[in-house]
């Protein structure tokens, strides 16, 4: 076989054998200056592409091909646009280069899927740019600073191989798809120099697996990101540059080339060998991946989208294609992508009635631009009273902000646009509302977003009043307007809608009852009869309805937006555990209203507060329809009970109770303090002999050596249930995307557990018997004693 011949080999991948294919013998050539100046001429030659020098830069700079991508930008006079790809998306023309990358030149953007994840680590700040009137190919990333950027691009592959991984099939087969990608430029709040690179849009899992076999079969999705993380931006931060000292985007650059010269050598040794090893194949397949880089971007006539949207209106156009009609994303992605691109391009298209500065702060709002701590400031108005800077006043401010009716019909235009159908009712449209609703708690709620978002596809908070002329009303005590309600206040009648809703949505207390909700238990999520969920909030909210008031005021007094009410039994017992020290105080608790109390809550005999149900709410809406389809029943009086057995029977029991209770917590005693007795063990006294080949230890006793190892079991025993408990508090601020531990790594230690528990229950066993039958009265049988 001729040495340039592409090679396939067997190497050994954890515990399976891959066979690794078309493997080259030469890792590809950096890009010189000549190749650099080629494509930066010929990108600025072509009158379809528009990009600032440093991007052309950036992309020369990632390319393994300059020639040939020099060649797709050359215009001639058949293609005055060169021999780019063509895309036509709504409302613009994308033009591409294909070509093929390096690993390490090409970082990953953000990902539209996690648009509904709560993120540890925010995305940056996203920012259009233009030439005059034209829109460029690349948009601005404005992160806090430089540290920032690495823990984003972290975060980014370390949640993406939590959830999924390629990188058997990449180790054996190269990345064989298009990466989609766009140069960007790097910017940061705090002065730290910009710079340009190239980031990937779609791909991002193909992109974090590549690394993940660059790390190794052994390294886990954390190690894999680390690496990803120091091989692009060095293992350290960089510091600020000295007095002529190059800018930062050179120098990252310089960096990732001496990557690049280091992983070359090492590819070219590992290659000499007879029959390359694993090293080598993790380098051939990974260095290279294929690319479709976005380098112009033509907006379509009439189109009105501001020349800074239509770009990265295009690639989300792109990138929704893909992940609607071939690997979809799940649902609440999708809403959040349709209704914030239907909110950008009202506010573009400027035919709306609301101020575009008033949409602005909304889509920063809906978006998570706008913190929840800047609500009195944003929303404060001349005279007016502020609201409170909570994330249920946030929700109140959103959804009325985003249901006014000359917002409303656009809104709903541009979705139906957007996601291609004919027709969207009010339910439809508070579909989209949920995931942009439930942003700030929903890790917390994680265990009832489900039910939650279900009830939002079943009309969540948008009742008949809500979406028609109404202001919200500032307060720190929701109870407050319950009084201006009652007498036809609608601003205080759809705030408390709107607050009580959401507090009873989010918190599993007004869910999308279905057919067997009907016949359920009223303590496990049963209802008198069926109603949408808008229909049960307008119904609380009614101005004659003073109970479903006070049940929507007492719910929105009540909400927490981090932690879950012990009303939401699911997966209660891992709620207690997550608790943190600052919790030790009231619980968290929903109560049922009673009108004839003076604090509004009803208690039973014994005076303690009745927890609230999904029944009480649905009873409180329409007491009438519920009355009709549960008609009271009549009394029954039981007969006078009996004394037969009660005294002896249970003073008999007790004993009993109590004397086996002690017998087997004196059992567990002794078995953790017989550990002092383990000089014993085993009866003989004889030194355990010293194992074939190996020098004999110290003189000591073994019991002194087997007391050191039992104080090490028992402290490492000890710091792993610190650790699980250390993660069950951190999975909230986690969220859900990326496991807080990832199933490979929980199969691994259930597999450890499971071996130190048969280890610990056989020397438990072994410490029974030996008590049970000690040598000494063994000894006294055999003489007859």
């Amino acid at each position: 076989m001729p040495q340039h011949a592409p090679r396939s080999f067997t190497v050994q991948w954890g515990s399976e054998s891959v066979l690794v294919s078309n493997v080259e013998p030469e890792l590809p050539a950096g890009t010189g200056d000549a190749d650099l100046a080629k494509v930066v001429a010929a990108g600025r030659a072509n009158p379809v592409t528009l990009l600032p020098e440093a991007a052309w830069r950036a992309v020369a700079r990632a390319t393994t091909g300059p020639d040939g991508m020099a060649v797709q930008l050359r215009p001639t006079p058949e293609e005055p646009g060169g021999l780019l790809m063509v895309e036509n998306v709504d409302g613009a023309t994308l033009h591409s280069v294909v070509t093929r990358v390096h690993l390490s030149e090409v970082l990953p953007g953000i990902q539209p899927r996690t648009g509904m994840e709560v993120m540890e680590v925010p995305d940056p700040q996203v920012q259009g740019i233009t030439d005059g009137d034209r829109p460029c190919a690349i948009v601005r990333y404005r992160y806090q600073d430089l540290a920032h950027l690495r823990s984003h691009v972290w975060q980014t592959i370390h949640g993406t191989l939590s959830l999924n991984s390629y990188a058997s099939s990449i180790l054996a087969r190269k990345v064989t798809r298009n990466l989609i990608a766009h140069p960007v430029e790097i910017a940061f709040e705090d002065g730290t120099d910009s710079f340009h690179a190239l980031i990937v849009r779609d791909g991002i899992t193909r992109l974090a697996s590549a690394w993940a076999v660059q790390a190794g079969p052994d390294a886990d999705a954390a190690e894999s990101a680390g690496l990803a993380v120091d091989s692009l931006f060095g293992k350290h931060p960089a510091s600020a540059p000295g007095p002529g000292s190059a800018p930062l985007g050179r120098r990252l650059a310089q960096g990732r080339a001496k990557w690049r010269r280091a992983l070359k050598e090492e590819f070219a040794q590992a290659m000499e060998a007879e029959e390359p090893g694993t090293r080598a194949a993790q380098i051939a397949q990974t260095s290279v991946l294929p690319a479709q880089i976005a380098v112009g971007a033509e907006g379509h006539p009439g189109h009105l989208l501001a020349a800074e949207d239509i770009f990265d209106d295009a690639i989300r156009s792109v990138l929704a294609s893909v992940h609607v009609e071939f690997k979809q994303w799940d649902t609440a992605a999708q809403n959040v992508e349709v209704a914030t691109r239907a909110l950008k391009r009202v506010i573009q298209l400027g035919d709306s009635l609301v101020p575009k500065d008033d949409l602005q702060v909304v889509y920063g709002l809906a978006v998570g631009r706008i913190p929840v701590e800047e609500l009195p400031t944003v929303f404060a108005t001349d005279g007016g009273e502020a609201p409170p800077g909570t994330a249920l006043w946030r929700s109140v401010y959103l959804v009325h902000a985003l249901t006014r009716p000359e917002l409303l019909d656009p809104l709903k235009d541009q979705a139906k646009a957007i996601k291609g159908g004919k027709r969207m009712g009010l339910k439809g449209f508070a579909e989209l509302l949920g995931p942009l609703i439930d942003l700030p708690w929903r890790s917390y709620k994680k265990h009832v977003t489900t039910q939650a978002r279900n009830a939002w596809n079943n009309g969540g908070v948008l009742t008949s009043d809500v979406i028609q002329e109404w202001e919200p009303r500032p307060t720190d005590d929701f109870t407050s307007l319950v009084k201006p309600a009652l007498l036809g206040d609608r601003d205080a009648r759809c705030t408390l809608a709107v607050a009580g809703g959401v507090a009873l949505i989010s918190d599993k207390l007004l869910t999308r009852n279905v057919g067997s909700a009907l016949n359920a238990a009223k303590e496990k999520g049963g209802v008198p009869f069926r109603a949408d969920v808008n229909q049960v909030i307008e119904d609380l909210s009614r101005q004659d309805n003073e109970l479903g008031l006070w049940t929507l005021a007492l719910a929105a007094n009540r909400f927490r937006s981090d932690a879950l009410p012990e009303n939401a039994v699911t997966m209660r017992q891992l709620i207690h555990k997550q608790k943190t020290e600052s919790e030790t105080g009231t619980p968290y608790v929903h109560f049922k209203v009673d009108l004839g109390s003076p604090d509004q809550i009803e208690r039973d005999a014994n005076g303690v507060p009745v927890m609230l149900h999904q029944w009480d709410v649905v009873w409180a809406s329409n007491p009438d329809r519920a009355l009709k389809a549960h008609p009271p029943k009549p009394l029954f009086v039981p007969p006078q009970p009996g004394t037969v057995g009660t005294g002896p029977v249970a003073a008999g029991a007790t004993p009993h109770s109590a004397g086996s209770g002690p017998v087997e917590a004196d059992d567990s005693t002794t078995g953790e303090s017989g550990e002092t007795g383990a000089p014993g063990d085993g009866g003989s006294g004889r030194p355990p002999a010293p194992a074939l080949g190996r020098p004999r230890e110290a003189p000591r006793p073994a019991s002194q050596r087997a007391a050191e190892h039992r104080y090490v079991l028992r402290q490492s025993v000890t710091g792993a249930r610190d650790s699980l408990d250390q993660l069950l508090l951190l999975e909230p601020e986690v969220g859900n995307h990326t496991p807080i531990v990832p199933m490979t790594v929980l199969d691994e230690l259930h597999k450890l557990l499971i071996g130190l528990q048969t280890d610990v229950e056989n020397l438990r066993r072994k410490a029974t018997q030996d008590d049970v039958v000690p040598e000494d009265e063994e000894a006294q049988e055999e003489l007859g004693v």
